[in-house]
């Protein structure tokens, strides 16, 4: 990777679930669907309709490419509202909240890129997950902020070495789509930490 070379704002949220699952998807080119990507893609299809509309005090914009030059991110936003000069990153997923923070880092990195294009504070943004139709607030705060930072960094460092993350078996293992690539079922250490669940 060279310097002025972006990461995906996505890339966050991969890295943070699976370090190993990051550098298959976006250095080995490595993908396969299951029915979790395939439901996640069947949503954003849905919801990267381009537009914008005025809900009252709220103006809402679909499917807008945000791009920060300071921590060299670039995506797509799958909503963003502005309220009285206030922006607030909202990101769909199709499934219910998880017990890992990898989807609120998505929504931190959309607020970096916010903050500087706008410049503006970004404190609060939103995942919208379909299975329960409801609303998370993500509070973006320092810590989260940081949190988001390091794995930037850690993102550049694989893509400037090419240093492959240990693949480590774990619970998430079960819904990734690179799972029968990534650690064999043959495996005996996979075998006894199933053993053990």
């Amino acid at each position: 990777m060279m310097e002025n070379d972006f990461i995906s704002i996505a890339s966050l949220n991969h890295y943070s679930y699976c370090p190993h699952r990051y550098w298959r998807m976006f250095c080995a080119n490595e993908f396969e669907d299951n029915q979790y990507t395939i439901d996640g893609t069947t949503l954003h299809d849905r919801v990267h309709t381009v537009g914008d509309l005025n809900l009252g005090e709220t103006w809402q914009i679909r499917a807008i490419y945000l791009k920060s030059e300071r921590y060299k991110l670039i995506g797509k936003a799958d909503l963003i509202e502005a309220e009285n000069g206030t922006f607030y990153p909202v990101e769909y997923k199709r499934g219910k909240k998880g017990e890992w923070i990898n989807d609120e880092l998505q929504v931190v990195a959309q607020a970096l890129c916010l903050e500087e294009m706008t410049d503006t504070n970004v404190h609060t943004g939103y995942i919208y997950y379909a299975q329960t139709h409801q609303r998370q607030e993500v509070k973006i705060d320092d810590n989260l902020k940081k949190d988001a930072i390091v794995i930037i960094k850690a993102i550049q460092e694989i893509n400037q070495t090419g240093k492959i993350p240990k693949a480590v078996y774990s619970k998430k293992c079960k819904g990734c789509s690179l799972y029968s690539a990534c650690l064999p079922i043959a495996n005996d250490k996979v075998n006894r930490y199933r053993e053990s669940e």
